[in-house]
């Protein structure tokens, strides 16, 4: 992992550099895998670059009920599940499952809504890049993760722009390879490392799968 002390001055910029540091999988069997909304953007740069296919992988975050900012889990559209077992704990079995029921629903519309009328190539035997526009707590991309093996790719690659150093090295066990341009120890949040972090809209997150992906419908 490089540390530089330069931020970045939006997501597409994070993304450039982040194809830059890949870009010996360019040529390659690859499928990127970016998480909506925000990591599309960061990962449409890298699939330009790569001239790899752009996928997605739709996970939700499931908050406190009384702190909703407060993630105590996510889930994958396919149901793949990572809990704060401490925090999950805390609210009781019944709530939980009534807030996982409705962050799976959510998962589910958002990713046929995005990838509706595009047609991805299966990973199995290819190398799979996952790219996120930061990580906070990993849960999401932890249960992108789990999804994504299931799917038996010749290789897992995480790559993000920024994340707490503990969290990179942890994540660093889980993937095949691990790029971060920015593991920092004294990490506060993924939009302070960005001079514009404005919320990325569904019709963005359209308009680049099918921009990347238009070869191949």
């Amino acid at each position: 992992m490089t540390l530089t002390s330069t931020k970045f001055r939006n997501r597409e910029e994070a993304g450039k550099q982040l194809a830059e540091r890949l870009k010996n999988y360019a040529k390659k069997d690859v499928v990127v895998y970016a998480l909506p909304r925000g990591g599309v953007v960061v990962g449409a740069e890298v699939a330009r670059v790569l001239k790899a296919p752009l996928d997605i992988l739709t996970a939700r975050k499931i908050g406190h009920p009384d702190f909703p900012e407060f993630a105590i889990a996510a889930v994958s559209q396919d149901g793949y599940v990572v809990k704060n077992e401490e925090a999950v704990l805390s609210i009781g079995e019944d709530k939980f499952n009534e807030l996982l029921e409705d962050a799976q629903v959510e998962a589910r519309r958002r990713h046929n809504l995005y990838l509706k009328g595009i047609l991805v190539p299966d990973i199995a035997g290819k190398i799979a890049i996952i790219v996120d526009d930061g990580l906070a707590t990993g849960l999401t991309v932890r249960a992108a993760i789990s999804d994504i093996k299931l799917r038996k790719p010749k290789k897992i690659i995480l790559a993000v722009p920024v994340a707490p150093d503990i969290l990179a090295t942890a994540m660093a066990d889980e993937v095949d390879d691990f790029v971060c341009l920015y593991p920092d120890p004294n990490f506060v949040a993924i939009g302070g490392y960005y001079d514009e972090f404005s919320q990325v809209s569904d019709e963005k997150v359209i308009k680049l799968l099918h921009e990347i992906n238009k070869h191949l419908t």
